[in-house]
């Protein structure tokens, strides 16, 4: 058993159920911000616009790649289907902010998104080690299929 195997067996071992409702939360708040990127892809194109400086089509393809990795990766963390995929393709956005963002707008201001980005990095990284959990769709269809039997 590799070290992957090993992790994805802990994880299916020791997944507490208010995990679970952590991980809808979180879903549901990516795939907000997705919503608010969306609403304000202009905003958010001139702000990425000093790390990528006369390459319009690069920003457009990164902005687009943000808004959809939010909605769809937002809504597949929420219902536990395919988590380490959505976690997968949130986590380099994430990393990003902390990055390039956040590290220019200030972490001591009044509301600033720091702590939001970081408490968001840190579930998904858990959720890419820990997995899904037992209140998911695909624990659901793992249980029809048989490759999991319910605990009853």
């Amino acid at each position: 058993m590799n070290l992957l195997q090993r992790l994805e067996y802990w994880g299916d071992r020791h997944h507490p159920k208010w995990a679970d409702i952590f991980r809808c939360a979180l879903g549901l708040f990516l795939f907000y911000k997705g919503i608010e990127f969306l609403e304000n892809m202009g905003t958010l194109i001139s702000q990425m616009s000093g790390i990528l400086p006369n390459s319009y089509f690069a920003l457009s393809m990164v902005g687009h790649y943000v808004v959809f990795a939010h909605l769809v990766g937002g809504i597949m963390l929420a219902v536990g289907l395919l988590t380490r995929a959505a976690c997968i393709m949130q986590i380099p956005i994430l990393l990003g902010a902390i990055i390039f963002i956040n590290m220019a707008d200030g972490m001591f201001r009044p509301f600033a998104q720091m702590a939001i980005t970081v408490v968001c990095l840190a579930g998904l990284i858990y959720f890419l080690i820990a997995g899904n959990g037992p209140w998911s769709v695909d624990r659901y269809f793992d249980e029809k299929s048989g490759r999991i039997k319910r605990p009853d």
